[in-house]
């Protein structure tokens, strides 16, 4: 298959979720070949989206380097995945995307507003030669050989609305945009006074986030399905791992996992070249 870019640049303005800074990003078509990367219009500092550049991932993945960061960005590469993107230039004048709609279809909508163009050089993949799995406490990730590209996770929560719930999903780009997509970030009600101590959730609303309040739904009226908080999960996996820098075919397993694992799986995959192979 061809790379695909943007067809043309695009531009959405909004708040993020945790600075709460109203931030402006432009969308931009990219060379072959160059890969997702985001640019810091504010501090001049171009930063690929790459695992190894990932520095933090305390509720969020955040890219670092040469002083600049750019957080919370797995909603957004989990929609360029879903979009089939490989090439891409993301501007912002702040330090993380905005979060607009706390979910990949909001960003999946901007990419068709966009339009794809092929353009080219070959998509690259990366395939799950041995198992290759993490852990910490009750939490694991681990990829397994497999012909396509399958995600599995599995949450417990105390909370009685969200509870056990399991999810498995065989990855198609329609199947994305209608089962993982329209998934919302949630959090809890009870975290947020020590989350905004930390700098954190600032930009948090009912209109963007799935608030549980003990074992309710502050805001129901968003739930778009019941396993949402699991699906969601999902999301975050395909984002975290769009960071191999070309899609990986395998199967990824997650319990109670966070992104914090789920880059720790990225660097055990590549830390030994048996782990894998590379199709150009």
């Amino acid at each position: 298959m061809n790379r695909r870019t943007l067809g043309r640049p695009l531009k959405a303005h909004g708040v993020g979720l945790h600075s709460g800074a109203e931030i402006s990003m432009e969308l931009q078509p990219a060379a072959a070949g160059s890969g997702i990367t985001f640019y810091r219009r504010d501090l001049r500092i171009e930063l690929p989206a790459f695992y190894a550049l990932v520095g933090e991932t305390r509720l969020g993945t955040v890219l670092e380097r040469d002083g600049a960061r750019v957080g919370v960005i797995e909603h957004l590469m989990a929609a360029f995945s879903g979009a089939g993107i490989d090439d891409a230039r993301i501007e912002l004048d702040g330090p993380e995307p905005p979060i607009l709609d706390g979910d990949a279809l909001c960003y999946l909508e901007l990419i068709d507003a966009a339009g794809v163009r092929l353009q080219e050089g070959q998509r690259g993949a990366i395939h799950v030669r041995k198992t290759v799995e993490v852990r910490s406490a009750e939490a694991s990730v681990r990829l397994t050989p497999h012909d396509g590209r399958q995600f599995a996770f599995t949450i417990d929560f105390a909370s009685k609305l969200i509870g056990h719930q399991h999810f498995s999903f065989a990855f198609t780009e329609a199947g994305f945009r209608s089962e993982i997509a329209p998934a919302r970030t949630f959090g809890f009600l009870s975290d947020l006074d020590a989350l905004l101590k930390m700098g954190l959730s600032r930009g948090a609303s009912l209109s963007n986030t799935l608030a549980i309040d003990g074992d309710r739904l502050a805001n129901p009226q968003l739930l778009r399905f019941a396993d949402e908080f699991v699906r969601h999960k999902i999301l975050d996996a395909i984002g975290d791992l769009a960071l191999a820098g070309a899609p990986i075919y395998g199967r990824f397993e997650g319990h109670r996992s966070s992104h914090a694992l789920n880059n720790q799986l990225l660097r055990a995959l590549f830390a030994d070249p048996d782990n894998y192979v590379r199709a150009d």
